[in-house]
């Protein structure tokens, strides 16, 4: 019922859907990511994920490729990369996803960053037609922090599952990801904070408001403890 359904849902065809630049700029401008990354015919994983494809592709997903569990699990809450969460992850990763395994600084500038962007298109098929995630819930990089004392509640475990009956008609306790990613065994501080994201309104997900906003710090943190003790199946 709640945090993972942070889908970083944006419009590829906005504002980044205009950018064209010459092929062979935006190809210089990619220059600096081959140390990690390849993309083309032949691509490999290297020291990061190869990028063919990547529009549309869910966060930390290719198989075989190093990645940071904060990684996979923005893939598994919904992030997937688009020509706006591109230029959010490009311009500095760690405020995208504070715990990457890449060490890049990021891009300040904004066309050079375009231009990135726009060659990586061209290795996606039909990048035009990729659909976007529905929109849940929009989300800026970090949620509001949280009272230590919130975050120190320990959750009654056989209490958050008589309170789950409603997440698990979204979220499968057997971990199962059907659509709606999995909640299961997730860290119980995130799981805090992301439902109090929801409660105090910092995230917008109309539905995950209206469940988050009737429970009390001490339902939260049940819940929380009660599908971090799930395993998946």
């Amino acid at each position: 019922m709640r945090r993972l359904l942070i889908l970083f849902a944006v419009c590829a065809a906005g504002q980044f859907g205009a950018v064209t630049g010459a092929p062979a700029d935006n190809a210089a401008a990619f220059k600096q990511c081959r140390s990690c990354h390849q993309v083309g015919a032949n691509a490999k994983n290297g020291v990061g994920p190869h990028l063919n494809g990547l529009f549309g592709r869910r966060a930390g997903s290719v198989e075989g490729a190093r990645y940071s569990d904060d990684m996979v699990r923005s893939g598994q809450n919904g992030l997937r990369w688009t020509a706006e969460t591109l230029d959010q992850y490009l311009q500095d990763p760690r405020k995208l996803i504070s715990r990457t395994l890449m060490s890049f600084r990021g891009l300040k500038s904004a066309e050079d960053r375009a231009a990135v962007i726009a060659y990586l298109r061209t290795f996606s098929d039909k990048p035009s037609d990729i659909p976007e995630a529905a929109p849940t819930a929009s989300t800026t990089s970090h949620d509001p922090a949280l009272n230590p004392d919130i975050l120190a509640i320990q959750g009654d475990t056989e209490y958050g599952e008589y309170l789950a009956g409603e997440c698990v008609s979204c979220h499968q306790a057997s971990g199962a990801d059907n659509g709606i990613p999995s909640i299961v065994g997730w860290p119980t501080d995130i799981f805090v904070t992301a439902m109090h994201a929801y409660r105090n309104k910092s995230r917008t997900h109309p539905v995950m408001r209206m469940i988050a906003a009737p429970l009390n710090n001490e339902e939260i943190a049940s819940l929380a403890a009660y599908f971090k003790s799930l395993k998946n199946h």
